[in-house]
């Protein structure tokens, strides 16, 4: 109250002018009808006057309102210290949430490559041993053309493998491919709109974009039963602004605890950013992400 004081007091004179200012603004209003037609031109004056004190008023009141503002949080804001203790404690917790997001990549990519690629390569070792101990010529031929095929879907599995791990369009051309990629490879037409100029985000940020895309679209197929999907990228003055949308039934919970969408909750908190889930029953859903680009 005491660092208030003076401030209420300079508002109360602020509030005192603006009556003034507005009173004699008030005359472009009424006084052409009472005053005599010899002064119209200091009833002109005065109330431009007028209006320009109101301007000034309102410039002086935005003012005490900022300094209110800032002697609220000097005075009944946390401290330093605090703040500091906060934002370790948000550290903590995204290092945390980071680690245990990697630890289940992991397994992620270890049941890929159990269940897709091993098993192709088992299949594609039987049927080489087969064949070699195949005595028909036309059966030991068959048998590596089946080997033959079995390899071809191997390499088509490891290549989607690498691209789900790391899309290399990433590095190379930038967010904007690497999105046009993951439509080019969905089964469910994906539309991708890449709104950003000038300098493109650093590596991390695109990085963190397009797995919170690919997861996404990837959640779209299994769950919602959409036959479409949108991605739209914008850009803002502190970072970038990524939208996922589809016209599935929705239902997604708004702050995941399992699954996909909570390791992308922890890979954006990584970075600072926010995540919002908006999915009704009934659908459509719509899966916001901001990153900041601040280094």
């Amino acid at each position: 109250m005491a660092a208030r004081w003076p401030l209420g007091l300079f508002g109360l004179l602020v509030l005192l002018t603006s009556l003034i200012g507005l009173a004699y603004a008030s005359l472009l209003v009424w006084a052409w009808f009472v005053m005599d037609p010899d002064h119209l031109g200091t009833v002109a004056l005065s109330g431009l006057g007028g209006v320009f004190l109101l301007f000034l008023c309102a410039q002086g009141g935005r003012g005490l309102a900022q300094l209110d503002e800032q002697l609220a949080r000097r005075h009944l804001g946390p401290s330093e210290t605090e703040l500091l203790r906060r934002r370790v404690g948000e550290l903590a917790e995204t290092r945390a949430g980071v680690m245990q997001a990697v630890h289940d990549e992991r397994r992620r990519i270890e049941r890929d490559l159990h269940d897709g690629v091993q098993q192709r390569l088992v299949a594609l070792g039987m049927l080489l041993g087969r064949a070699r101990r195949a005595t028909d010529p036309a059966k030991a031929d068959a048998l590596l053309r089946q080997a033959h095929e079995e390899s071809a879907h191997a390499l088509t599995e490891l290549r989607e493998t690498a691209w789900r791990l790391y899309p290399a369009a990433l590095d190379e051309r930038g967010l904007a491919a690497a999105l046009e990629g993951l439509a080019e490879r969905s089964v469910l037409p994906v539309e991708v709109t890449y709104d950003l100029g000038g300098t493109p985000p650093p590596v991390p940020v695109q990085t963190v974009a397009y797995f919170v895309a690919a997861e996404a679209v990837t959640n779209t197929l299994k769950h919602s039963g959409a036959t479409r999907a949108a991605i739209r990228v914008t850009g803002r003055h502190d970072g970038i602004v990524i939208h996922i949308e589809d016209n599935g039934t929705g239902g997604a919970p708004h702050r995941p605890t399992t699954g996909g969408l909570l390791g992308l909750s922890r890979r954006i908190a990584a970075l600072d950013g926010h995540l919002t889930i908006h999915s009704p029953p009934g659908g459509p859903t719509l899966i916001t992400a901001e990153l900041p680009c601040a280094s």
